[in-house]
């Protein structure tokens, strides 16, 4: 076994046993008090006052009451525009360097900013997630290995005075110099921003390679995976990096993708999911007997947590003003919540736009349970993408099929709304009885969305199509690679242009 990997995984077994999890309270209050201090004489912190908030004796509470819950509308139209403008300390010290552009599931652009002190909270919570490593028993040569990041380009654009590209392609070209060596595909192919160039000569380096883990979207990391083996004529992509054992998916759920993914592999990979998102890197697995991630407690974000219910949320997904808001230590397991985050990079009681379970209190692990605005209940259905993911599961074992996207709206029919789904898969099984059983299982799933059943949902329908038609849609009206992601749920105009455009592909 290789000596430096060896040494690598004793280092990294000695520094687990050290740097023992922090008491979640405690780290949380320190966090609040380190972004109130530092941002006190911003235009931001003179505002709301964080200066008075300090000396309270419930800072929690009194930052709780002086500042308001953001969407990034008013926190950009607010403050953020300024910084795009040039203007310093508007919301965090400093100027700006770098600004992501969200490519999520919005079709309009968002220009997140990403500070220094960003940068290196993102890197340091890379080196929690590496350090987690040690309760996944791995062999000491796997510490030796090169880990292929597929993320955006880090050919990032040129403003006057700052850049801007996807997180991923930020934190890519920022990667400490030790790292360089193991990261791949390298900064040339990733400076490319043509995915199907890109993922070509990924696939032509591919053999030059040995490739221990893999990071990105799990639609996308399949696709080059599949690339590689056709390119090189192989089976499984085992065939040409036999040493590859970790995959480390973020961005969506993988388990939708896990059954097609693994027809890649000549055996299965340790599979860990993070929460790495524009704003910040939120969260990592960091045990093997659990699909959950622990929060990042102390590493420059604030976690605030609001119950997602039609008390707490208005018409177009926005938390309402009076809404219940609860701290880490206030929540409860097993409650689907709207995410409020304030962080280093100037964001400030700042609603992400997802929403979480709290899975494992003591250890402060989450789950992913969907987005506020692609939370279906247009008639009282109330189903979250992870109730969505739940049924597309037992729908693919029921049908023996892969279930790789889908997505889903509340349409109008004859005067009367229904459900209607479009279902990517590897092949096409008949819609009629897609439906009826997706149907059922829904109605298992969730007791308002079988109440919406026997009153204003009218009836569910259900189009079983290729794969690829989502891919190409994906293509053409939004980019492919990166991070982006294709949305669960859509508005009905919305659905029906994506309808017409699927039905006109041959």
């Amino acid at each position: 076994m290789a000596v430096i990997g060896e040494f690598v995984k004793k280092a990294i077994d000695v520094y687990g046993f050290i740097a023992s999890e922090p008491d979640p309270a405690k780290a949380q209050l320190a966090v609040l008090e380190g972004l109130l201090t530092k941002a006190k004489l911003t235009a931001f912190g003179k505002k709301h006052d964080f200066n008075k908030i300090l000396n309270n004796v419930d800072i929690v509470e009194a930052f709780q009451q002086a500042v308001p819950i953001h969407d990034y509308d008013k926190m950009y139209n607010d403050w953020w525009h300024y910084l795009l403008e040039g203007h310093q300390n508007v919301t965090w010290p400093g100027g700006q360097q770098y600004f992501a552009l969200s490519s999520g599931t919005t079709s309009t652009s968002k220009y997140i900013p990403v500070t220094d002190d960003m940068l290196d909270s993102i890197r340091k919570a890379g080196i929690q997630q590496v350090m987690s490593l040690k309760n996944f028993d791995l062999p000491g040569d796997f510490f030796e290995k090169q880990i292929m990041m597929l993320g955006s380009s880090v050919s990032l654009i040129e403003k006057d005075d700052h850049q801007e590209g996807e997180i991923s392609g930020i934190s890519a070209g920022n990667i400490p110099a030790w790292f360089r060596a193991y990261y791949k595909p390298g900064v040339e192919i990733a400076s490319i921003t043509n995915w199907d160039e890109k993922v070509r000569r990924i696939a032509e380096e591919a053999p030059g390679w040995d490739i221990g883990s893999l990071s990105g979207i799990p639609s996308w990391i399949e696709m080059m995976l599949k690339e590689v083996i056709s390119y090189n004529k192989l089976n499984t992509i085992h065939d040409i990096w036999p040493n590859l054992q970790v995959y480390t998916s973020g961005g969506v759920a993988f388990e939708p993708y896990r059954k097609s993914f693994e027809k890649l592999l000549a055996r299965p990979l340790i599979y860990i999911d993070t929460y790495l998102t524009s704003e910040g890197y939120l969260a990592t697995q960091k045990r093997p007997d659990t699909s959950s991630m622990a929060l990042m407690l102390d590493n420059g974000i604030f976690f605030e947590f609001v119950p997602f219910s039609d008390d707490t949320m208005d018409d177009e997904g926005r938390v309402k003003p009076d809404a219940t808001v609860l701290t880490l230590e206030q929540a409860e397991e097993n409650v689907d919540y709207v995410l409020l985050i304030s962080t280093v990079s100037g964001a400030w009681r700042y609603m992400i736009g997802d929403t979480v379970m709290i899975t494992d209190k003591q250890r402060s692990e989450i789950k992913i349970t969907g987005r506020t605005k692609h939370f279906l209940n247009v008639v009282g259905e109330q189903l979250s993408v992870y109730q969505m993911n739940q049924a597309m599961q037992t729908l693919q074992k029921r049908f023996d099929i892969e279930i790789e996207e889908f997505v889903v709206s509340a349409i109008r029919k004859n005067g009367e709304y229904i459900n209607k789904w479009f279902i990517g898969s590897n092949r096409v099984v008949d819609g009629q009885e897609f439906a009826t059983q997706l149907d059922t299982e829904l109605r298992e799933l969730n007791k308002n969305y079988n109440v919406a059943r026997t009153k204003s949902l009218k009836g569910v329908e259900a189009e079983v199509i290729p794969v690829e038609k989502f891919h190409r849609w994906s293509e053409e009206y939004k980019k492919l690679g990166g991070q982006t992601k294709i949305p669960r749920v859509m508005k009905e105009d919305d659905f029906l242009d994506f309808e017409q455009y699927v039905h006109g592909l041959s």
